[in-house]
């Protein structure tokens, strides 16, 4: 079982930055994809980024440019660095985990283990 704890949303001007972090439990960190989601009230949860053990980075087309995905396999921990944030950034955000072999990255049913998700307000 991996336990994933997300943390650093909070409210933010337009234009603002902020930057999650979601830790892992697992020894075996190193080799899972890990992807960040975001769902929006009355939304479906989307795909945001993911980033796959070789350092392979995905990223939705909406945050393309302006959000960041990197990992820190020493702390078992990925990082989302959200830069230039718009008010259609507010969503709760989710990290989750892709064990081998790896399937769709943009694919919520890819990924076998979420986290609780942190929120992110961004005001205009």
């Amino acid at each position: 079982q991996v336990q994933l704890v997300e943390s650093g949303g909070g409210l933010v001007q337009a234009g603002g930055s902020l930057r999650l972090s979601c830790a892992a439990s697992a020894r075996t960190f190193s080799t899972y994809a890990m992807g960040w989601f975001r769902q929006a009230p009355g939304k479906e949860r989307e795909f945001v980024s993911t980033i796959r053990s070789g350092g392979d980075t995905y990223y939705a087309d909406s945050v393309k440019g302006r959000f960041t995905i990197s990992r820190d396999n020493a702390k078992n921990t990925v990082y989302l660095q959200m830069n230039s944030l718009r008010p259609e950034d507010t969503a709760v955000y989710y990290c989750a985990a892709d064990l081998p072999p790896y399937r769709n990255y943009a694919s919520r049913s890819s990924y076998d283990y979420w986290g609780q998700g942190t929120q992110v307000t961004v005001s205009s």
